[in-house]
């Protein structure tokens, strides 16, 4: 098959490997012809037919090409400027964190500030950092370090000083202070309470964040990424809203990347918010169309709720209580950010007015508070095209796995997640007990009832490398782990083709990007990647191993080893 006109030759050509495309109706091909930034033609035939004086032409040499990946849930501004700060990324242990801030100080001796991120709960006692690590290495200056989670803190005492938070500080709505047994900060600060310390941090100038903004993109292109979900477009601890950067970007034609931006729902105010975000969107709106040849898009027609925390600092909406390290049930339940009413409104406001949500669920009762909205919006509404998802669902209770196909809500998921590593055996299993530990991550089973899935990162949560996190939802043990680990809970599994179909077209899906993205057909922007394999003829056990090797969007070459 070809859509090029004859004697019409190609700009690039991929041949000589196999193609897997994410079309159902034609799921592999061999051979890509890429022409004015879209597909051309497919097959081998054909695409060596379209070669001319001027075409660029990879040989394959049995490498897999596919389309570009596309993450679902992801923060590449938050993410670009921990690269370009204080970047805790990696970091194996204790020591190991407080090493690389005091090589950043040193390094940085003019910087007013030690700001940056990347930290892991699982690196200290009860996943919360002490003031003192900090201060015995960078005892003059404010250091303000968010976790990797980006729900947590680390402050050191002249940080904590400055924004007055003391003993007598009282938590605020939403959030909790890590305190010493005479009640003094000890450091770490839970989720609203980051902000306490993080709006007296400097800010980040508008060139700042373009520069963030094109650091991220950069990186995601290194790992196959070619569009992407920004998960939260708006001010969040201690960032303020990254909107002009997307706008100037996409103006410039700096954004090679497709991006649908989730407009921020703060979780301070109301309803009163929902006009406000009608004009942001409209702000974005047209943007697609005054983008340069081959450029990326924006759009923000999106809005993000984070409805709870996370199951470690016990933030996490569950169903029933947690329990503490001697297994005896407590009196937290964790915290819905939105009363469940209040939920049910908004959402249901948002859907009338042509938004999707996109919901932030970990816990049990999270889950249900959500798929409780969408469903009251649905019977007021009636169905829409607005393709809501919920991203995380790290805990589903049983009776829920239904609704996702029935209310025709996306399950978002953050595959790498989905494997027992040292943080959920230390900070998880002891909190969440045996039964809700037994459904965490439920994939397979979403799937096998009919639910539509999407994938992304989460970055800079964790990698944002899809071969990483499809690795795990394949294998349910992390690339690293030792041959024999026993998967975790295994009847969760995905195929690998399940799982490149959630990150390629059904992300697309979920970002009404499948008219022009998420799988190889004629007429579609060329947005493709070449793996370092054929992931799909070698054993499972080597997905993590793969790289990306060649990364072209809209048709231009943005990637390449």
């Amino acid at each position: 098959m070809t859509g090029l006109p004859t004697g019409s030759p190609a700009d690039l050509v991929l041949v000589g490997g196999p193609c897997f495309t994410a079309d159902a109706a034609r799921p592999r091909t061999s051979g890509i012809a890429v022409r004015d930034g879209v597909i051309a033609a497919l097959g081998e035939r054909e695409a060596r037919s379209a070669i001319g004086p001027r075409t660029r032409v990879v040989e394959l040499d049995g490498r897999l090409a596919l389309p570009g990946f596309i993450d679902a849930h992801v923060h590449p501004v938050f993410g670009g400027a921990e690269r370009l700060r204080c970047d805790l990324t990696g970091t194996q242990d204790a020591r190991e964190a407080v090493a690389r801030v005091a090589a950043y100080a040193d390094a940085n001796p003019d910087l007013p500030w030690i700001v940056g991120g990347g930290w892991s709960m699982d690196q200290f006692p009860g996943g919360a950092p002490s003031r003192s690590l900090l201060d015995a290495v960078v005892p003059d200056r404010p250091v303000f370090l968010l976790n990797r989670d980006h729900h947590d803190a680390w402050a050191n005492c002249a940080a904590l000083r400055i924004a007055g938070v003391d003993r007598a500080t009282p938590d605020p709505i939403g959030g909790r202070i890590a305190r010493e047994p005479d009640g003094s900060p000890a450091g770490a600060l839970h989720e609203e309470a980051a902000n306490l310390v993080g709006r007296h941090a400097p800010r980040l100038t508008e060139d700042d964040y373009l520069n963030a903004l094109l650091e991220g993109q950069r990186y995601l292109h290194s790992f196959g990424v070619t569009g992407w979900q920004d998960a939260i477009v708006g001010g969040y601890l201690g960032y303020d809203d990254i909107l002009p950067a997307y706008l100037r970007a996409a103006r410039e034609g700096r954004l090679t990347g497709h991006v649908t931006g989730a407009l921020w729902w703060d979780r301070n105010r109301g309803l009163e918010q929902i006009a406000d975000l009608i004009e942001r969107r409209a702000e974005a709106a047209g943007l697609d169309a005054a983008a340069p040849q081959g450029a990326g898009g924006f759009k923000a027609a999106t809005v993000k709720i984070m409805q709870d925390g996370i199951c470690e600092n016990l933030t996490a909406a569950m169903l029933g209580p947690y329990y503490d390290s001697a297994g005896n049930v407590t009196d937290n339940a964790g915290h819905s950010y939105l009363d469940a009413a209040l939920l049910a409104q908004a959402v249901t406001r948002l859907d009338a007015r042509g938004f999707q949500v996109h919901v932030h669920a970990i816990g049990d009762r999270g889950v249900r508070e959500a798929l409780d909205a969408f469903e009251q919006a649905r019977a007021v509404n009636g169905v829409t095209d607005n393709r809501h998802h919920i991203a995380h669902i790290q805990v589903i209770h049983p009776q829920d796995i239904p609704r996702f196909r029935q209310l025709g809500v996306t399950a978002n998921i953050q595959a790498l997640w989905a494997a027992e590593d040292a943080q959920m055996r230390a900070l998880n299993e002891p909190v969440l007990g045996a039964e809700r530990y037994a459904q965490q991550y439920p994939f397979g089973a979403l799937l096998r009832d009919g639910a539509t899935l999407a994938a992304g990162s989460d970055w800079p949560v964790s990698t944002p490398d899809p071969l990483q996190a499809m690795h795990v939802a394949v294998n349910r043990t992390t690339p690293e782990a030792p041959t024999g680990t026993p998967p975790f809970l295994p009847d969760q599994a995905l195929t690998l083709a399940d799982a490149l179909v959630a990150y390629t077209a059904g992300s697309a899906r979920v970002c009404h990007a499948e008219s022009y993205a998420g799988s190889l057909e004629l007429g579609k922007r060329a947005d493709l990647a070449v793996l370092d394999r054929d992931i799909l003829a070698a054993p499972p056990t080597q997905i993590g191993a793969a790289r990306a090797v060649l990364t072209i969007a809209g048709g231009r070459v943005v990637y390449e080893v």
